[in-house]
């Protein structure tokens, strides 16, 4: 009878549970490494990319004409002493180089960056910019981080140096005037933008390298 049936069925599901210390064990083991810390730095890059557009809106904003206006592109001004790390590199050689060495050329850069935005941090004058600073530079020390991650999970030693810089930039001179000082603010803004969009394409071929996390089972079958 039908009754009779699914009386048969559970007493055998409930058997084979009572029992299954004695079956083959089967085992599900989740690779996590490289693969999963490539995409998540690869995230965390698209997502800089996005905080920084309404964080630089707002400062351009703060710094007011003629950093705001849409058109102003100066040429960037050569200095001695550059205030702000140059992102400059040509494509091509950029490419070249080996995957170590770019995510140390990665690290370094974002671990200075650093530096000059929490200086900054330290020098709007609105609430409001002080805390989307703030914020922003978090999410730069999470990338610090998240790259060093990459690196180690693929066997990579960390560039000299702490991961964390100090709170001003070492010996940086102090631009000469008001107009000067907004112009090494504006190309900070720059080289964040073309920074995290040479990351986001390094991540991206990286991640295509390396597979990501994989969940597998494997049976253990003895006497098999």
């Amino acid at each position: 009878s039908p009754t009779g049936d699914s009386w048969g069925i559970f007493t055998f599901l409930c058997a084979a549970l009572c029992n299954l210390p004695a079956l083959p064990a089967l085992n599900c083991s989740e690779e996590l490494g490289a693969g999963q810390s490539i995409q998540q730095t690869y995230d965390l890059t698209r997502y800089l990319e996005h905080q920084l557009r309404t964080l630089a809106g707002t400062y351009l904003n703060y710094l007011g004409p003629p950093f705001n206006e849409p058109d102003f592109n100066p040429p960037r001004l050569v200095r001695a002493e550059p205030r702000v790390p140059s992102a400059t590199v040509d494509l091509d050689l950029w490419r070249g180089l080996t995957d170590n060495a770019r995510l140390a050329a990665n690290y370094r850069a974002y671990s200075r960056l650093l530096c000059y935005l929490r200086v900054l941090d330290g020098q709007v004058g609105t609430a409001e910019l002080r805390h989307r600073l703030a914020h922003f530079c978090a999410s730069l020390q999470g990338l610090v981080l998240s790259i060093g991650g990459v690196m180690s999970s693929l066997g990579y030693p960390l560039p000299a140096g702490p991961a964390a810089p100090p709170a001003g930039p070492p010996g940086a001179p102090a631009a000469p005037n008001d107009f000067l000082k907004k112009m090494d603010d504006f190309w900070l803004l720059k080289e964040l933008q073309t920074w995290l969009w040479r990351s986001a394409k390094d991540f991206n071929r990286l991640k295509k390298k390396v597979p990501p996390a994989v969940v597998t089972l494997r049976l253990e079958a003895r006497g098999f």
